[in-house]
């Protein structure tokens, strides 16, 4: 149920997370979802939250020791993988619960904070271990997380990886000229 719960997450945003959906998608019988989730749909969508920004918090701290660069590319392969499987149907259900909490959900917007947060913390980590300062690290995973986010919704609006395509390289010509930078300082302008 975690996983049909959070697959509607991705496709439908948290408005589209009903138990009837979770349970034709899922197959378990009406009974399992109160023995299971006696919080109800609440409790549905908070778990499948948390379960889904796990399985890419995992990801994403897995490749955080193989630096920045590494994990930027594992992010815009994934999604470009996803959004085509999924015929651009999925989108990103941290950034789902994060702008489509209602009031009586606001502890999605909280959860979807914390594992917004998580991921900065591990791309920040890459680039330090990149050898940026920890201030610009902190900057850069901000601009990629936020970058890469906002090129999903384009892909999923436009059915196509193009504008991921895109923001990846503008993503990988910054990330790199902050390298050149950060190694050889500012060039002299003529």
């Amino acid at each position: 149920m975690l996983v049909s719960a959070a697959a509607v997450l991705r496709e439908r945003g948290v408005a589209g997370v009903t138990i009837d959906e979770v349970l034709a998608r899922s197959g378990a019988p009406r009974g399992s979802v109160y023995y299971h989730f006696p919080g109800g749909r609440n409790q549905i969508l908070t778990e499948a939250l948390q379960y889904a920004g796990d399985a890419i918090t995992e990801v994403m701290d897995d490749a955080a020791a193989k630096g920045g660069m590494y994990l930027v590319r594992q992010f815009v392969e994934f999604w470009e993988q996803l959004l085509v499987k999924s015929d651009f149907a999925a989108g990103c259900p941290v950034a789902a619960a994060a702008v489509g909490s209602v009031d009586d959900e606001p502890q999605l917007t909280s959860i979807a904070g914390g594992i917004f947060t998580h991921w900065r913390h591990a791309l920040t980590r890459a680039f330090v271990s990149d050898g940026f300062d920890e201030a610009e690290s902190a900057s850069l995973a901000i601009m990629c997380i936020a970058s890469l986010e906002g090129a999903v919704v384009l892909c999923r609006s436009t059915r196509s990886v193009d504008s991921l395509d895109d923001v990846a390289r503008q993503v990988e010509f910054l990330i790199k000229s902050r390298e050149f930078i950060r190694r050889h300082g500012v060039p002299e302008h003529r």
